[in-house]
């Protein structure tokens, strides 16, 4: 059986979503640490993307395939007891033979936080940048604008021989100045 999933995760503790040999603390790793003993076997889990150390998500998409005589429901229940409270899994449900959660993307959508005021986001601490000073809003959006659109994006490859293409299409950036009030009142 193939199951398609949607996952968010806040990353602080995490060394990105990739599984990797010296470490199991990856949101991969974590996932498939959980499946292995419900299934029986080994679970590969594919996600639609990967995030790098730190980074959090929200509407991932994921896809495994394996037997299992629980319902999604019971599934989903029994992952989400087993996963660490900053891990969860929500909508998993069983998809076509051929769904891939990575090949069948259809794009991604970044949402990036930035206090620019003197008071501080205590409790959204992990998931808003602390920046503390305005920001340059007219000029920020002029930088967006040579953004947007298809481009190649070789120079922010790790990998200098990528053997795949990097070219990419940004199809909007918005910037939004939206106020929010900290502190007692």
């Amino acid at each position: 059986m193939n199951f398609k999933a949607t996952i968010e995760y806040d990353g602080t503790r995490y060394e990105g979503w990739q599984r990797q040999q010296r470490t199991g603390n990856t949101i991969q790793g974590k996932l498939e640490a959980v499946l292995l003993p419900l299934f029986g076997a080994p679970v590969q889990v594919i996600g639609a993307g990967r995030t790098d150390a730190g980074v959090h998500a929200k509407g991932q998409v994921m896809s495994f395939h394996g037997d299992t005589a629980l319902s999604p429901e019971e599934l989903s229940d029994r992952i989400n007891d087993a996963l660490p409270d900053d891990i969860g899994v929500y909508n998993l449900c069983r998809a076509d033979d051929r769904f891939h959660a990575r090949f069948h993307a259809l794009g991604k959508h970044y949402r990036y936080r930035i206090r620019t005021g003197s008071a501080k986001n205590v409790f959204d601490r992990r998931l808003v940048w602390q920046y503390g000073k305005p920001l340059l809003l007219p000029a920020m959006r002029d930088a967006a604008s040579f953004l947007t659109g298809t481009h190649d994006f070789t120079s922010f490859c790790g990998n200098k021989k990528f053997k795949r293409s990097s070219l990419r299409t940004v199809s909007s950036i918005t910037l939004s100045e939206k106020t929010e009030s900290f502190g007692s009142t």
